[in-house]
């Protein structure tokens, strides 16, 4: 029963639902949804046992009460209305937690809801949870029978791909007009702490050595000029993300280098796109790599919502064309001061036009029109791909005894056109658990296969001495 279906009290009828206004980030998004390529955000945790179902029901709804920014729907109104609003309500409306049905294909066919059914804006929250028992890490090379979805683990020592024994895998499917990864992530660690009574409180972050605010970065391409788009591979018919996931050795890092994990993967980004563009005959041109930033804190006062803000990496095609293994620390060293740079401007979430955009100086209808022509216009100096880095994941995922603490999570972000790829790492258990999803109206699987060698190629090559 939902808030508003609940009978009225003794003492007078129920207020009715409060109502917030859409933020910058989730306005933009309901502006331009297509039905073809849905907004999604997948987050995939594989657990070594198994999880009772009723308890895990009550732990998840218990969770989303005491994070109720996440208990919204889209407010019904007419056109002419001036804003989109959220109704938060008191409840959920649907059952959020589904047990997928037993089979060979449970885990793929799992993936491939997670890219191509977004929960409902309509109804409270906009949010799923799958669970497929018996899992374990899911298909290894070789047993990709989707050509959307498949997955690889990797050994450390680069022996056998290892094979785990069955337990359970949890798909927690965002609409991303409501809400992303990391606020989510938060709502499972309260409920896995909820089921299995173990603190799942998050890790402290890591501690840099302080430095000095980074001096603007010199020689990158202007933002005017228009970047290097992804080489079309071999596009399929079939509209909608293909995905694929795998399992690699987080990078060894000499201690004390003024780079991060971050900067090697963002040049080994870069060295991948420019490599697959050289090899698809494209001509040189600078990339730009859209890179999320969250400030939020991880603690149970996170803030609930589309949180991160978008920065933007330049590399100009000199510093990536036939890259020589002696110029990557130099290459680490800029980037890293380039995204330093970045990191402590203060910008907008999505830049000041978009705040221009979603001022309610119009009928939502008119601004969606507008703003979806400008999408368009703008298309051309859209950014060449996104790298969402997670990072180290904060919390155990801890779900107690019978069911463990989770080994691997893999988060994807939606890959819609022009950029049409997005990359997404996270890190849990000394592993690193690489996402790649595309449009597939760019690339097919064999073309993600491809991209993700060549990730795994330069990823090792940023290993540097100093």
């Amino acid at each position: 029963m939902t808030a508003l279906q609940q009978p009225a009290r003794a003492d007078g009828p129920l207020r009715p639902p409060v109502r917030v206004p859409f933020p910058v980030v989730d306005e933009v998004a309901r502006h331009c949804l297509q039905e073809e390529e849905p907004e999604t955000v997948h987050i995939e945790v594989h657990l070594p046992g198994r999880l009772d179902a009723e308890r895990l029901r009550g732990a998840f709804a218990e969770a989303l009460r005491r994070h109720p920014r996440i208990l919204m729907r889209e407010a019904p109104g007419r056109w002419y209305r001036r804003r989109y609003e959220w109704e938060l309500t008191a409840e959920p409306d649907v059952e959020v937690v589904g047990f997928a049905a037993p089979g060979r294909d449970a885990l793929r066919d799992a993936r491939t809801r997670a890219l191509t059914q977004a929960p409902p804006l309509s109804l409270s929250p906009p949010i799923r949870l799958e669970v497929v028992d018996g899992a374990g890490a899911g298909p290894v090379e070789g047993s990709e029978a989707s050509d959307a979805v498949g997955v690889r683990l990797r050994a450390a020592d680069g022996g056998p791909e290892p094979r785990t024994a069955p337990g359970t895998v949890l798909f927690l499917t965002i609409n991303h007009t409501a809400l992303d990864g990391p606020a989510c992530l938060r709502v499972l660690a309260t409920a896995a702490e909820l089921y299995g009574g173990r603190d799942n409180s998050p890790a402290a972050p890591p501690v840099r050595a302080a430095s000095e605010a980074p001096p603007p970065p010199e020689d990158t391409p202007s933002n005017w000029s228009h970047p290097a788009r992804v080489a079309a591979g071999s596009p399929e018919p079939s509209p909608g993300n293909g995905m694929l996931v795998t399992e690699l050795p987080l990078p060894h890092r000499p201690k004390g280098s003024p780079y991060t994990v971050n900067d090697q993967l963002m040049v080994t980004t870069a060295l991948t796109i420019a490599h697959w563009n050289r090899e698809h005959g494209a001509r040189p041109r600078p990339l730009r790599i859209t890179m999320p930033v969250d400030d939020r804190p991880r603690d149970a006062s996170m803030p609930i919502g589309n949180g991160t803000r978008l920065v933007e990496v330049p590399f100009s095609p000199e510093e990536l064309a036939a890259h020589d293994p002696a110029d990557m620390p130099a290459l680490l060293h800029r980037t890293a001061t380039r995204t330093r740079a970045l990191k402590s401007l203060p910008r907008p979430q999505l830049g000041h036009g978009a705040s221009l955009l979603t001022a309610p100086w119009a009928p939502v209808a008119v601004r969606a029109a507008l703003t979806r022509g400008l999408r368009r216009a703008a298309a051309p100096w859209t950014s060449t791909t996104l790298l969402s880095n997670i990072g180290r994941i904060p919390y155990p995922l801890d779900f107690g005894e019978d069911a463990g603490r989770a080994h691997a999570v893999w988060f994807s972000a939606p890959a819609r056109m022009p950029r049409g790829l997005t990359v997404t790492t996270a890190s849990t258990a000394g592993r690193l658990h690489l996402a790649l999803r595309w449009s597939r109206a760019l690339l097919s699987h064999g073309d993600g296969a491809h991209l993700r060698d060549l990730f795994e190629h330069y990823l090792h090559t940023t290993e540097v001495t100093p």
